[in-house]
C-alpha cells in the first residue's frame, strides 16, 4: 500500500490536487474482471477522485493506461459522457478521474424496479453509445489504441471464437469435439461479420456494469479498449448481456430505439444492419463464455460462474433466429452443453 501511495502522492500532485495525508484517504475497491487497482480518494477540497494503476500482472498494463488516458480524454473533447480524466502518470501506469459512484445499470435492472426503473437508463446508454459510435470516430488516432487499431477476422478467431473453444468448451466443460466442422464454421461467421462496415468507433465491452449512473446520468467506463468497428457489436454487448437478462421483448423494445437513434444521425438500412446484427452477437456471445469461464476458473472469480448458464440460452437462441440453421455443428454443440449443465445442476443461474 506504501508504494501504492506514493503513485497516488504523484498523481495528484500532477492534477494540482491536495496530498494524501493519511491511509484513511485512501480506499481500495474491488475490480470485476480486471486486475488493474482502484483508489477511491477521500480529500477536503476535492471532487471525487478515482485512482486506477496498471495491473501489475499484466505486461502491456502501462500501455493500456495509455490508451486509458487518450481514448478517455478524446471522448470527453467529444461530449461524449464518460468521466473527467483530471491526471496520468505513464511511468505508473496512473489516471486520476471523477468518481462516479458505484450504481451500474446492472444494479437498478436487477433491483426491485426492474426494467420499469431501467429503460430510461438504457435510453440514455443507447444515446451515449450513438455518440460514442458517431461522434466518437471523429479524429480518432489509432495510434489511441494499445491492443488492435481494428476488429478484425484475426481477433474474432482467436479471442472470441477460439475463446470460447478453448477456455469454455476445452477447459471449464472438458469437452473437446474433434470436429473441424465447428472450426469451418468459426471461420464462415467470422467472414460475414468481417463484411460489415468497420468506420465507426467500436468499446468492445458495453455491458450494464461498465455504465456508471450518477446523478440520474449514465456515463460509460472500461472503454480502454476501443477500435474501429460495426455498429451492431456494442449494441448485442448490450442488449444480450447476461448480468442484466433482459427479456426478448425487452430487447426487441431497445433495439428499435437504436434505430431510431441511429438513423437520425447516419444513412442507414435497418433491414441489412439486422443481419449484422445476428452475425456480431453471436461473435460477441461466444466471447463472454470463453470469459466467463476464465475468468471463473482460472482466475478463481466465482462471481461469474452464475452467469453461464444464462449466456449459453443467449447463443442456443441467437442460433435459432438465424433462418436456415447456417451453423448445425455449433447448435449441436451448444445443444449438448445444455443438457449437461442442466443435468449436473454444478453451475447455478442468476435469479433476475
Amino acid at each position: 500500500m506504501k508504494k501504492h501511495n506514493v503513485i497516488i502522492r504523484n498523481l495528484l500532485k500532477t492534477a494540482g490536487f491536495g496530498p494524501v495525508t493519511s491511509l484513511a484517504d485512501v480506499e481500495k475497491l474491488a475490480g470485476d474482471g480486471s486486475d488493474r487497482l482502484f483508489f477511491r480518494l477521500h480529500l477536503p477540497n476535492c471532487p471525487p477522485l478515482l485512482a486506477i494503476i496498471a495491473s501489475p500482472f499484466f505486461d502491456k498494463g502501462l500501455i493500456e493506461a495509455k490508451s486509458t488516458f487518450r481514448i478517455g480524454t478524446h471522448l470527453f473533447d467529444k461530449g461524449v459522457p464518460v468521466p473527467e480524466i483530471f491526471g496520468f502518470e505513464p511511468r505508473d501506469g496512473a489516471v486520476l478521474c471523477a468518481d462516479l459512484g458505484d450504481m451500474h445499470l446492472q444494479q437498478i435492472t436487477c433491483g426491485p424496479g426492474g426494467f420499469k426503473e431501467a429503460e430510461k437508463f438504457y435510453c440514455q446508454a443507447i444515446d451515449a453509445l450513438v455518440e460514442l459510435q458517431v461522434e466518437g470516430k471523429e479524429n480518432f488516432d489509432l495510434r489511441f489504441c494499445w491492443d488492435t487499431p481494428y476488429y478484425d477476422e484475426k481477433l474474432m478467431l482467436d479471442r472470441e471464437s477460439g475463446y470460447f473453444y478453448r477456455s469454455f468448451c476445452r477447459d471449464f466443460m472438458g469437452m473437446i469435439p474433434d470436429d473441424p466442422c465447428i472450426t469451418l464454421e468459426f471461420q464462415k461467421m467470422a467472414q460475414k461479420v468481417s463484411r460489415e462496415p468497420r468506420s465507426y468507433l467500436l468499446h468492445r465491452d458495453y455491458q450494464s456494469r461498465n455504465l456508471m449512473v450518477h446523478e440520474e446520468k449514465v456515463y460509460i467506463i472500461d472503454f480502454q479498449g476501443a477500435r474501429m468497428g460495426p455498429l451492431g457489436y456494442d449494441l448485442a454487448s448490450l442488449l444480450i448481456d447476461p448480468y442484466a437478462g433482459l427479456t426478448a421483448s425487452q430487447q426487441e423494445k431497445m433495439y428499435l430505439y437504436y434505430i431510431e437513434c441511429i438513423s437520425q444521425k447516419i444513412a442507414f438500412d435497418p433491414e441489412q444492419f439486422y443481419e449484422g446484427y445476428v452475425q456480431l452477437a453471436l461473435q460477441r456471445n461466444l466471447q463472454i463464455l470463453g470469459a466467463f469461464a476464465f475468468l471463473s476458473q482460472i482466475k478463481g472469480k466465482n462471481f461469474f460462474k452464475k452467469f453461464i448458464l444464462p449466456a449459453v440460452y443467449s447463443l442456443s437462441t441467437l442460433l435459432d433466429r438465424l433462418p436456415g440453421m447456417p451453423y448445425p455443428c455449433l447448435t449441436r454443440l451448444v445443444l449438448e452443453i445444455i443438457e449437461r449443465l442442466e443435468k449436473e445442476k454444478k453451475y447455478p443461474t442468476v435469479e433476475i
